[in-house]
């Protein structure tokens, strides 16, 4: 990044670093998407069991990687006050850190996976789906912890480009053995949703050795040697990562995980119901991507100005990034109701969970609109380090607010399994209006410390 003087130069600037981001995000959301789309082309336990799969993994992978996110304000805020010499050091004990939240994932896997599958009400074929898929991911666990942290250490010196075309590689990788092994051709054994699981490891392994290559022979990656020695575990630097990652982490998994709830509870419905949920929540997963990569482009952006202590550029940057949310959100609201049906179709053939799915979609248009809010503002506060009020936050909107009452218009009211929605909506909604509130309070106070020569925290 450099620095702007004009509101237009910081538009342009803003946008080079979203664009390849989002392109990025939505290659590796496709990646879940393509299995739960080509699992439904199996059966509908295939696509539940997948569903359960992912509704157990995505809140703890997005949890623990959250933590590792931290990554990303420390360097950017690095290179905006120009201590690149302290990048290295911080990417190293963050590869560190990956590899022992591997370890305590697999630990916790071969503990208690079986037993929380076994403590839901699911169909037999449904959960040995779920459990073999999750197994087979497991095999790419070290690959893919290891990748975000270099992602984070690429995009924190706002090379964006770099993890786009990436991510771009991997995709033919990753469909290319969800096709054989989903569905067993070329010789390979026909093995459903868990192939997703397969296949999805594979790719994992692939995206990461294309990044350390990536790293070691291209500027400016090179110029930190990241590998070219070895260094000592740094508890120290653990904990200045972690200072930051926890709030992040714990924010993002409280997010995350309330689908995962929600999802459990629902296995009360039968599977029709669970796969068109799924389906339903999938697609607004997809157009997730939107928000949270103007997220994590202002996390950049704004870090590198609080480096600089440019606030006032820090903030022209979380206006511009937060109303192109909103823009952009209006627009997919407006698309996903006259195309609503032609998206239900994407999921499945089965005019019973079609009908679902396209129910399931409407209150999707109002839960993206939240998003397009929250999201944004919850990457301008990570800019400024300012990450506990997103973890207190999140807690308080899904879990105090939103659950609660979406398991009382689930069980006492005739909204059924809609129920559980118009409360992460309504919770959503309120914690998006207590995110403006603190943006405004943070950047009022950066300004009042800069007035009175007062350094900042």
């Amino acid at each position: 990044m450099i620095q702007t003087k004009t509101k237009k130069a910081k538009l342009l600037q803003f946008n080079a670093i979203l664009l390849p981001i989002l392109i990025s995000q939505l290659g590796l959301f496709s990646m879940n998407f393509f299995d739960t789309v080509m699992s439904g082309q199996v059966s509908p336990a295939d696509l539940a069991g997948v569903a359960i799969g992912s509704s157990i993994w995505v809140p703890i992978f997005t949890g623990l990687s959250g933590i590792l996110m931290a990554l990303t304000p420390i360097v950017s805020q690095y290179v905006g006050a120009k201590e690149n010499y302290k990048i290295s050091k911080a990417v190293i004990q963050s590869i560190y850190l990956s590899l022992m939240i591997t370890i305590v994932i697999i630990i916790f896997g071969l503990l208690f996976l079986q037993l929380i599958l076994q403590s839901m009400n699911l169909e037999s074929d449904v959960r040995n789906i779920a459990f073999h898929y999750l197994k087979a991911l497991s095999l790419g666990l070290i690959p893919l912890f290891v990748y975000n942290v270099l992602r984070y250490f690429i995009d924190g010196l706002g090379e964006t480009r770099t993890t786009m075309m990436i991510t771009l590689l991997s995709l033919p990788i990753n469909l290319f053995f969800n096709y054989v092994l989903i569905f067993g051709k070329l010789g390979f054994p026909k093995l459903g949703g868990v192939g997703a699981g397969y296949a999805s490891a594979i790719t994992y392994w692939c995206i990461l050795f294309i990044a350390i290559y990536v790293i070691k022979k291209f500027q400016p990656f090179s110029n930190y040697n990241l590998f070219s020695r070895i260094q000592k575990v740094s508890f120290e630097a653990w904990g200045r990562l972690l200072k930051i990652g926890i709030p992040i982490g714990f924010s993002i998994f409280f997010e995350t995980s309330i689908f995962a709830a929600v999802t459990l509870l629902m296995s009360e419905f039968d599977t029709n119901t669970i796969a068109a949920h799924q389906s339903a929540l999938n697609f607004a997963s997809f157009l997730y991507m939107i928000p949270l990569s103007i997220s994590m482009a202002l996390t950049i952006s704004v870090g590198f100005e609080v480096g600089a202590k440019r606030y006032r550029d820090a903030m022209h940057y979380s206006y511009i990034g937060i109303s192109q949310a909103i823009l952009i959100s209006l627009l997919s609201a407006v698309g996903l109701f006259i195309f609503i049906d032609q998206v239900a179709r994407i999921y499945t053939n089965d005019s019973t969970v079609l009908l679902l799915t396209k129910q399931f979609l409407f209150f999707a248009i109002f839960f993206q609109l939240s998003d397009a809010i929250a999201a944004p503002i919850q990457g301008a506060l990570r800019g400024y380090k300012d990450v506990n009020s997103t973890f207190i936050l999140a807690f308080v909107s899904f879990w105090v607010i939103g659950l609660p009452l979406g398991y009382c218009l689930a069980n006492f009211t005739n909204f059924g399994a809609f129920g559980y929605w118009i409360g992460l909506i309504s919770g959503l909604a309120v914690g998006a209006v207590c995110l403006i509130l603190r943006l405004t309070y943070i950047q009022r106070k950066k300004f009042v410390s800069i007035n009175k020569g007062e350094p900042s925290t």
